[in-house]
């Protein structure tokens, strides 16, 4: 089975990877996703697929790692019943977290939505590009 790869934007003031790992191997819902788009991207991730824990409008930048342990369910937080939550796991911290700044700066990582698709709060990376963020976190 091919592990797909995510990243997850999250505010830290919100929810940050201190409290996601707190959360302890139970995990915590990844809900609140009101964006069709993203709501997508949470209903194709499989239970094993790991996802970079990014720290938006406060730091700008990946810090963590996460793991899918509970696909696709009905969000709780949303009253129409539209949209879905996953439970994630902490996995770790990166050692030094990657600045969007950065990652703008390499040439093999224009394409990802991070850059080009900014708002966007749940995105796919492929394979290339979460070895070469991983290498710049120092993992």
């Amino acid at each position: 089975m091919v592990k797909c790869y995510w990243l997850l934007k999250s505010e830290p003031d919100v929810w940050s990877i201190n409290q996601q790992k707190k959360a302890g191997n139970k995990g915590a819902p990844w809900d609140g996703v009101r964006n069709y788009q993203a709501a997508k991207n949470l209903k194709a991730m499989k239970k094993g697929d790991q996802c970079f824990f990014y720290h938006s409008n406060i730091g700008k930048e990946i810090v963590g790692i996460v793991e899918v342990i509970k696909e696709a369910y009905l969000d709780k937080t949303d009253e129409t019943g539209r949209f879905v939550a996953v439970t994630v796991k902490f996995i770790k911290k990166l050692k030094t977290p990657v600045k969007l700044e950065n990652i703008k700066k390499i040439k093999e990582l224009s394409h990802l939505s991070l850059i080009k698709q900014s708002r966007l709060s749940v995105m796919p990376i492929d394979s290339k590009s979460w070895k070469i963020l991983n290498n710049m976190g120092k993992v």
